[in-house]
């Protein structure tokens, strides 16, 4: 407790830079693969996926990542053995931001596609170990997550294969593809602002005092996604036949279309994003701010101040601007070759999984799933579309996330402890 007040405004203004370092990783890393996609399809370039990230990916985290930031601390790791020892919380939570923030600058720079969810899980785990003992990690949680590395991409790449199909059987396989393109479009396009519209309900906005029944949320969630199928109705409409572009490639024309589509799925995805994972970056951010404030008492739950959200917003954003480029190389170019309709059926794919997986509880990743999707849409046509070095690499990085976490963390906090201890 003295230590708390001693160092408590120096150990907020550390949080703040950590939880800022820690939310650059995110957008470096995390948003960078959501927003491949769409880079890497042509469908938008990457200055203006930096623009929609700026707006949606800060909207998201403002306006809907208020609900998420108590199951990092809760479901991962059990405080209450350090009830009187407040100040090795803060030390750990300490530590899991700049660990975690570390290897995320690490794989970004390196072009690997991690997952900022299981980076600072494995920070948490690390920092339980040495300061709390075994006892404190919730392993049956650490086995859902390890068993989430398979079970993510399988769901994603699985939904992501069946509307590549469906796409084929319903547009690209007709006699008049751009006709059925235009037809079936409103209906892909309504998917997509249902499932976004029904992830932000289900996972968000408790914090604005708006709570949901499951079935209120359904219709909202169908409200949403009528008018976004309206609005890409009104902007597929105006697309023209371009004959020039189809004599090089038989589908230009329909690949136009989806272009706007792809919008919509750029916007939903940075939103959903910014309201799932910012948690990632301030979830320990506030558990110290709420012990300092509290004069040491460790709440299993905090209260989350706005300006916190609006710093993680910041940090994510910025991640995306300064290093996002590499990890969206990865994602959108060298794994398979995307058109607009396969980005697109990445996309809504992946935003339908986190919707499975908020409903399920599974402490899933947005990038396995993205990524898995993105090797559905490749299997869709056959094994020798996929670069599988890329493949290789990209699960490696996976594996190594959650131990890397760990052990920077345990270094960390030995290093916080020594010098507050």
């Amino acid at each position: 407790m003295e230590i708390i007040a001693a160092y408590g405004t120096v150990m907020v203004i550390l949080a703040v830079i950590f939880g800022l370092y820690m939310t650059w990783g995110v957008g470096a890393n995390d948003l960078a693969n959501a927003m491949g996609t769409s880079v890497g399809a042509g469908a938008v370039t990457v200055k203006q996926a930096v623009g929609i990230a700026i707006v949606f990916e800060f909207a998201g985290a403002v306006l809907a990542g208020g609900n998420v930031t108590k199951t990092i601390r809760k479901g991962i790791i059990d405080p209450t053995q350090i009830i009187n020892t407040p100040e090795i919380l803060v030390y750990g939570m300490l530590a899991a931001l700049l660990a975690a923030a570390v290897w995320l600058m690490i794989a970004s720079a390196k072009g690997w596609p991690v997952s900022t969810t299981h980076s600072i899980i494995g920070a948490l785990v690390g920092f339980a170990l040495v300061g709390i003992g075994p006892t404190a990690v919730n392993w049956a949680k650490i086995g859902k997550i390890v068993a989430s590395w398979v079970i993510s991409p399988a769901i994603g790449g699985t939904i992501s294969f069946l509307l590549v199909m469906s796409t084929r059987k319903l547009i690209f396989d007709t006699e008049n593809p751009l006709k059925n393109a235009k037809r079936y479009a409103p209906a892909y396009i309504f998917l997509v602002g249902f499932v976004i519209s029904l992830v932000t309900l289900f996972k968000g906005l408790k914090h604005l005092n708006v709570n949901l029944t499951a079935m209120q949320s359904f219709g909202a969630a169908i409200c949403i996604g009528l008018l976004t199928s309206f609005i890409g109705w009104l902007f597929v409409k105006r697309v023209k036949e371009d004959l020039v572009a189809d004599r090089e490639f038989h589908f230009a024309s329909v690949e136009k279309v989806f272009t706007p589509m792809m919008l919509f799925t750029a916007c939903s995805m940075a939103f959903a994003h910014g309201s799932n994972d910012v948690a990632n970056g301030i979830g320990p951010l506030a558990a110290v701010i709420s012990i300092v404030n509290s004069g040491g008492e460790v709440m299993q739950t905090s209260k989350m101040p706005a300006w916190i959200l609006v710093v993680g917003g910041l940090g994510i954003v910025t991640g995306l601007i300064t290093l996002g480029y590499r990890v969206m190389l990865t994602v959108g170019t060298k794994i398979t070759e995307l058109t607009p309709s396969r980005g697109f059926c990445a996309e809504l794919a992946a935003a339908s999984t986190v919707v499975l997986a908020s409903r399920t509880g599974l402490p899933v990743s947005t990038t396995h799933i993205l990524v898995g999707s993105v090797l559905g849409v490749g299997l869709a046509r056959g094994i020798g579309a996929l670069d599988l070095r890329v493949v290789m690499n990209i699960i490696i990085s996976w594996i190594v996330t959650l131990p890397a976490g760990a052990v920077l963390a345990m270094m960390f906090f030995f290093f916080f402890k020594g010098i507050f201890g």
